[in-house]
């Protein structure tokens, strides 16, 4: 069994430094083009340096998708392998041609089996380990690097590619490998074949169906290279590229999907990497016109093709041929999340309308929308719980994403917290990674609510990075924002800015309320936990005028308790009294304890003097049945402040100090120097919390750049990880030496391994 080869891992720190050790700047090269664009040449700084200066200045902007075949890619690097291969003898040659031609483009395991059945002599390969090119193991031939596998089956002529396949295929006869056994076959045909392209059409709805993306990909297009007929060759593409684009090959199933007429693929592509209002008219569209491309959206196997869809530009009235079900629920999945992303939730009652003309059932999550739309708050409550406890394990991951929302919707973070995470876990079982940043997306929300900024910080940037490199530009930027709420909550200034910045610059360009709202949100809850009330009040108070594409009126609800707080500690209550009163009624129709104990919050924030104190009373009696521990920290903190302004100073010192701890716990700087200074104006002396481990002392962000730091990373490298600015990175160093109390990095990588030790 041969050894696959995985390429190097992905140098997150391209571009390659200059001479002097400086970073080359690439200013003009967005982040999601730059991760994408190593991702494609497997990491080689080489090949990376080729194909930048090869880019068209439209992709280079993300406009258009990057090149996919090797010979476009490094055409340079690609040849002075290949004379590197030329220059060994024909016998290693072949067995070279052999063993890449089992590992590239579809690793098939069968290389040995192959040498046994042609009775082929492995000694020549000894010449390649002398060059250095590759050596041979007990698995099979592990060759130097990616590209000099794809020089070794590249240099062989057509003919002896076609042999190889062949015998490749032939000793393929074990259960479970029929589709490979099929892409050899198709390898290794000379041209057209109906016989050929339906056995790899088979082929690859069986990889489809047990998970395998990238396999069932290389069958579909294959066969479509082979078929005759124009309007299969499409369907067939059209299919591929939806396997690539769930396999996380954005590029690919772009320059597949543009050799077809998909409304359903375009309206996904645009979902996650275009314009939110396009993606969710092409949605719709397809819902409307009925034809199978929908199937190629889905994770899960297809089921049977639908007729021939109406001409292109067909508008969605009359009686349109209606997709299979499953397909139609999916299609208005995700229009819903387009419908989310805009912010324009009219959209979900528009989506609700042509769902109801067809006779399709939506998922909840569509139908609980439009109600909350509307105004019908107890029917939207009754359509999100349906939606919300369909989270049960191995379900499809975009309806998991759905309860998750759902659930968030309902401010259930426990179960949203378990959509989100099952709905990771069920699109990696099955093979669809590009749902897995999507699902992160949603979590974050839950993670900030329910207090673990730090762990959830980490993940999300790994879920950012994954974002840009499936080619979901859109998740990238809501991943953005919620960097930039976590950065609020942890008291990371100039990070928060930064990441809200990059957010909403992108996502006014794309119409995405969404992010648009979370970041200015994630500025809004910096000044409010700075005390910068009338700042906040300003901020929020726009956030409440932004229209669809600006604003999200989802986050404008979330963020009413913050926005009264606001409002009422800089004086102005007007608008603040009318915002809590529809967050009350949604409150008391969903009958979640969190939102209650925030709304007895509000309304103790916008009661005068004793009248307050029993709605900060009702808070916290809610609040212990709930999970927003951070909100309750809040809430203590605020009740403490009105107990002290009463006078009552043993009680108010007692929910003063429980905010205080915390407020350290969760990492959260601004938030505890609040409940200090109320403290202090009590008169009471407040020490320094005495912290285990150097990590406690630190942010999250501050954490992360510190591990990498003593890691060996210089500052320009830690930026281009973390997609910060140097700068950035260099306040960062600053004040994490500030906080330990040290000098050097050698005292950091000390004190960083005795926290862990310990």
């Amino acid at each position: 069994m041969v050894t696959p080869v995985n390429p190097p891992p992905l140098d997150r720190t391209w571009p390659p430094s200059r001479p002097d050790g400086r970073r080359t700047p690439d200013p003009a090269l967005p982040e999601g083009v730059r991760v994408r664009l190593l991702r494609m040449v497997h990491g080689d700084l080489r090949a990376a340096a080729e194909l930048r200066a090869r880019l068209t200045p439209r992709q280079a902007a993300g406009l258009d998708p990057l090149p996919t075949e090797p010979a476009s890619l490094a055409p340079e690097l690609l040849n002075r392998h290949r004379r590197e291969i030329r220059s060994l003898p024909d016998d290693t040659r072949l067995l070279l041609l052999l063993a890449a031609a089992d590992q590239y483009p579809v690793a098939t395991h069968a290389f040995l089996r192959a040498v046994a059945a042609g009775r082929l002599d492995t000694r020549p390969l000894e010449a390649a380990e002398t060059a250095g090119v590759a050596q041979a193991t007990a698995g099979g031939v592990l060759f130097r690097d990616a590209w000099t596998r794809i020089a070794a089956y590249e240099t062989a002529s057509p003919a002896d590619r076609r042999d190889a396949h062949r015998l490749l295929a032939r000793v393929l006869r074990a259960r479970g490998e029929t589709p490979r056994r099929s892409w050899h076959r198709g390898a290794g045909a000379l041209g057209p074949s109906v016989r050929l392209t339906a056995e790899l059409r088979t082929a690859a709805d069986q990889a489809r169906a047990a998970g395998d993306h990238p396999l069932a990909r290389a069958l579909a297009e294959r066969a479509a290279t082979l078929s005759r007929d124009p309007r299969e060759q499409s369907r067939l593409r059209n299919r591929a590229a939806g396997d690539a684009w769930q396999s996380g090959e954005g590029d690919r199933a772009r320059r597949l999907a543009a050799a077809t007429d998909s409304d359903a693929l375009n309206g996904v592509f645009a979902l996650r990497a275009g314009n939110a209002a396009e993606a969710f008219d092409a949605l719709l569209i397809a819902v409307a016109r009925g034809g199978a491309e929908g199937a190629a959206t889905r994770p899960e196997r297809e089921g049977k093709r639908e007729g021939e869809a109406p001409a292109a530009g067909a508008r969605v009235t009359g009686t349109p041929r209606t997709p299979a079900p499953d397909h139609a629920v999916h299609l208005l999945a995700r229009a819903t999340e387009a419908a989310v992303y805009t912010g324009d939730l009219r959209r979900c009652r528009e989506a609700a309308a042509v769902a109801s003309r067809l006779g399709i059932v939506p998922h909840g999550t569509l139908g609980g929308l439009a109600a909350a739309f509307e105004g019908r708050y107890e029917d939207a409550r009754d359509l999100l719980k349906a939606a919300a406890v369909r989270c049960g394990p191995g379900g499809d991951p975009t309806l998991l994403v759905h309860a998750g929302i759902a659930a968030l919707m309902l401010g259930d973070h426990t179960r949203a917290t378990t959509a989100t995470v099952r709905a990771a876990a069920s699109a990696r079982a099955r093979g669809a990674t590009v749902i897995v940043a999507q699902a992160m997306e949603f979590r974050a929300y839950a993670e900030f609510w329910t207090g673990h900024p730090k762990a959830a910080e980490t993940a999300t940037a790994d879920a950012l990075w994954q974002a840009h490199a499936t080619g979901q530009d859109n998740g990238a930027c809501h991943l953005q924002a919620a960097l930039a709420m976590f950065a609020a909550l942890t008291g990371d200034e100039d990070v928060c800015r930064e990441r809200a910045a990059a957010a909403r610059s992108y996502a006014l360009c794309h119409g995405l309320g969404l992010p648009a709202a979370l970041a200015q949100w994630a500025l809004a809850y910096l000044d409010l936990s700075s005390g910068r009330f009338a700042a906040a009040a300003a901020r929020l108070r726009a956030l409440a005028g932004f229209g669809p594409g600006h604003g999200h009126r989802a986050i404008r609800h979330l963020a009413t308790p913050h926005y009264v707080e606001a409002a009422a500690r800089s004086g102005d209550t007007r608008i603040a009294r009318a915002a809590h009163a529809d967050y009350d009624r949604w409150a008391r129709a969903v009958r979640s304890a969190d939102d209650l104990a925030l709304s007895a919050r509000c309304r103790a924030l916008l009661a005068p003097g004793t009248e307050a104190v029993e709605h900060y009373r009702t808070a916290l009696d809610l609040h212990a049945h709930g999970t927003r521990d951070f909100e309750r920290a809040r809430t203590e903190l605020l009740f403490g402040g009105a107990l002290r302004r009463l006078r009552r100073r043993t009680e108010a010192r007692d929910h003063l100090h429980t905010a205080l701890e915390a407020f350290e716990s969760f990492g959260a700087p601004h938030c505890a120097a609040q409940a200090r200074d109320e403290l202090r104006a009590l008169g009471t002396p407040v020490a320094a919390t005495a912290l285990p481990t150097a990590a406690a002392h630190l942010t999250a962000q501050q954490l992360m750049v510190a591990r990498m730091a003593a890691d060996g990373a210089t500052n320009r490298e830690i930026a281009v990880r973390l997609a910060l600015s140097p700068r950035t990175i260099d306040h960062h160093l600053r004040g994490v030496f500030s906080r330990l109390g040290i000098r050097s990095r050698i005292e950091l990588v000390r004190l960083l391994a005795e926290g862990e030790a310990s």
